[in-house]
């Protein structure tokens, strides 16, 4: 799981270093990447605030084309990690 993640947050990376894109929306993937790294909660919990935070991005006007369908992989990989996490712990 732990190698997930990390492919998760390089990606997220990805779009925080994109001078393409529009700087609002690479605050929020750096972000989504710290509510991610954020240990402080349980897992679920962390891509739950990711997801929110990136999701919130997919209305933006403004979103290049690349961006959008990255962020789209990522949602998809978080909702996974997450679903991983809770099957693991039974629930």
């Amino acid at each position: 799981m732990a190698n997930e993640i990390k492919m998760v947050c390089d990606e997220m990376d990805m779009l925080a270093e994109d001078t393409t894109i529009p700087r609002n929306i690479r605050r929020s993937a750096q972000e989504a990447k710290n509510n991610l790294l954020n240990e402080k909660y349980a897992l679920d919990v962390r891509c739950a605030g990711a997801m929110n935070v990136l999701s919130d991005l997919t209305g933006d006007s403004n979103m290049p084309m690349q961006a959008y369908t990255l962020i789209l992989q990522i949602l998809s990989q978080l909702e996974k990690i997450s679903k991983d996490y809770d099957a693991s712990k039974g629930n």
